[in-house]
């Protein structure tokens, strides 16, 4: 046991621990007792939130993404060679496991949003931290266990926060932590010295909740570390769409196998399927899903569970053949299993193209007459909608295309994929001198404009719920409705990979993602924004950064010092929801879709995620 520091309880406020009950049907359990004996245990669902210190060269290699949510110099400790985690000793006035350390923990309430909900609530309450402090690092699989002993079964929602270092002198946020009634004191551990263990004192299951966030407890220090890169690389990217993002999830999960100890693989294969080693590739595999951006995770899962699929097929198929096989040759054959499947991506763009193409000549006949336009109308920059525009004309030499565009605010990706299309379709131009295709730029406030005439709409995903309905970039529902009144007659097509189906459940589970004022801002701020604009600009600027930082003076200047009473806030959400009444049909690799297809494709997914993930 490594103590580095320790804080003696020194808060005078009370704070209750609520005792709620909720049930939970997801994580992974182990038995409860049968015992005649005994009485029925109670079900607690609670959070476990570990605090980390992390030195700043943990993260490796850097990330090189501009917009970065995790900066290098405001969250990470300099005075520090390991990473550590915190861990509290409860007191005597807390009903369980008295004297023991623990995480920050607590019940998750009724009235909590969600169990990330409850973990903030519970942190603050125990420690007085709050987001200005700290930052979520992961988030782990939550599991079930019985404990007799205290007449309770729980089920156990961990998360892992990285305290910021805005000073940058090693202490930072820690001088604001005060514990409440709940502790007696706390420490900093290195978590690779946590123990289940009676001398290390800690809550039952300490170790197993702390893995569940720090996977270089059973992935090794180097395979570790290259996951966490990983998880870090896929939250930062707003740059790729979902389909590049889980191509980069499948080369993550590759390179975090090729770094995996050769020992581990080979020592622990032969309880088959059972064995630490693919247990300890699928949970990497769950971080990647659950830890990178979470808006693009029915893409990067869905990929995941192909590739895990794959490899349990080939590696198991012959157990007694297999089980033979040394580490090396093991890492081997995952590897090149895993790196067939990054190098069949690409195909799959084709595959879509050649299904759109046919379906424009089923479902437009007048797309067939040599010379007549078609008019198409898209928005931000799909690589899988650039890919089908541009290939359009090969596929169907007659085509003469009309492609109107919204500019897709606040990025502008829109001006993106016009160049793209630009370039491409010239170069077909070039061989057919009597045709020619138009494209045409909208701003994305003159939509209904743009619907006008307009015989297909054609929107990419990132999400698709099993219902139908589909999450796009931001703009995509006002395009829908307004084609409903202005081109009755139009088709509305979602075009993408089969892979971008989520499973079952509403569309309201899933993330909503704003990306905060700055992306919005940026343009108030430039160049062609005459004085008065940018004027204004720095105004609503001022009353927004006081409205985030809580009517503290940081962020307020010159005459809005003192008028904290107004809220502004600048909302930049990313995507939205379509209706799956909006649409016509859904066109995919494997051909034209509709609402039954995308349920089906839904439970299927979800068969195989129960497989794969849900008995870690």
């Amino acid at each position: 046991m490594s103590l580095r520091y320790v804080a003696h309880h020194h808060s005078t406020r009370i704070l209750h621990w609520s005792s709620s009950e909720m049930s939970t049907s997801t994580p992974s359990s182990t038995a409860p007792s049968t015992s005649t004996n005994q009485k029925p245990l109670k079900h607690r669902s609670v959070v476990s939130s570990f605090i980390f210190k992390l030195p700043p060269a943990y993260f490796s290699p850097p990330s090189s993404s501009p917009s970065s949510s995790l900066p290098t110099t405001f969250n990470f400790d300099p005075s520090i060679q390991k990473p550590l985690v915190a861990q509290f000793k409860r007191s005597d006035k807390v009903s369980t496991y008295t004297h023991h350390y623990a995480p920050i923990s607590g019940s998750i309430d009724p009235t909590d949003p969600s169990p990330l909900s409850a973990a903030w609530r519970e942190i603050h309450e125990e420690t007085t931290l709050t987001a200005s402090d700290l930052k979520l690092l992961r988030q782990g699989k939550p599991y079930t266990f019985s404990d007799e002993s205290v007449g309770r079964e729980w089920t156990i929602w961990p998360f892992a926060f990285l305290l910021k270092d805005p000073a940058g002198d090693g202490e930072g946020s820690e001088k604001r932590i005060k514990i409440n009634w709940e502790h007696e004191g706390w420490a900093w551990f290195d978590p690779l010295e946590v123990r289940d263990t009676e001398d290390f004192g800690g809550v039952p299951k300490l170790k197993e909740s702390l893995r569940r966030v720090w996977f270089e407890m059973d992935l090794g220090l180097e395979a570790g570390k290259v996951l966490a890169a990983g998880c870090k690389r896929l939250e930062e990217d707003y740059v790729s769409g979902a389909r590049q993002m889980a191509g980069d999830a499948l080369r993550i999960l590759r390179d975090v196998i090729d770094k995996m100890d050769d020992g581990v693989l080979a020592g622990e294969y032969g309880d088959g399927k059972e064995a630490k080693w693919w247990k300890d590739i699928r949970m990497a595999a769950w971080h990647l899903w659950k830890n990178g951006r979470e808006s693009m995770g029915a893409a990067i899962m869905s990929a995941l569970l192909s590739a895990l699929a794959s490899v349990e097929a080939e590696v198991f198929q012959d157990h007694a053949t297999s089980s033979k096989s040394s580490g090396k040759q093991l890492k081997s054959t995952i590897v090149s299993i895993l790196g067939r499947e990054i190098s069949a991506r690409p195909l799959t763009n084709d595959q879509i193209s050649r299904s759109f193409a046919s379906y424009i000549s089923r479902n437009l006949p007048s797309s067939n007459t040599p010379q007549k336009p078609i008019s198409i109308l898209t928005l931000s920059e799909s690589s899988t909608i650039t890919h089908a525009l541009s290939h359009l004309p090969i596929l169907r030499p007659n085509s003469v295309l009309d492609i109107r565009i919204l500019e897709s605010r606040p990025l502008l990706e829109g001006v993106s994929l016009a160049a793209s299309l630009a370039k491409a379709l010239s170069t077909d131009l070039a061989s057919s001198n009597d045709r020619q295709h138009s494209i045409t730029i909208y701003t994305d406030a003159s939509a209904c404009h743009a619907t006008q005439g307009v015989q297909l709409v054609v929107i990419g995903a990132d999400r698709i719920a099993s219902n139908g309905s589909v999450s796009n970039k931001t703009g995509s529902l006002s395009v829908l409705l307004a084609t409903q009144h202005n081109a009755k007659e139009a088709k509305v097509v979602v075009l993408c990979d089969s892979e971008k189906v989520a499973l079952p459940g509403p569309p309201e589970q899933h993330v909503v993602e704003d990306q905060g004022l700055e992306q919005v801002t940026r343009v108030w701020m430039g160049e062609g924004s005459s004085k008065r604009i940018r004027g204004a600009a720095r105004t609503v600027l001022n009353f927004a950064h006081a409205t985030r930082s809580e009517g503290k003076k940081k962020g307020k200047r010159h005459e809005e010092k003192e008028k904290t009473q107004v809220k502004v806030e600048v909302r930049n959400v990313s995507f939205e929801w379509c209706a799956g009444g909006l649409i016509d049909a859904y066109v995919t690799e494997e051909g034209e879709w509709n609402d039954e297809n995308v349920k089906k494709k839904s439970e299927a997914l979800q068969g195989l995620e129960k497989r794969l993930f849900e008995v870690l």
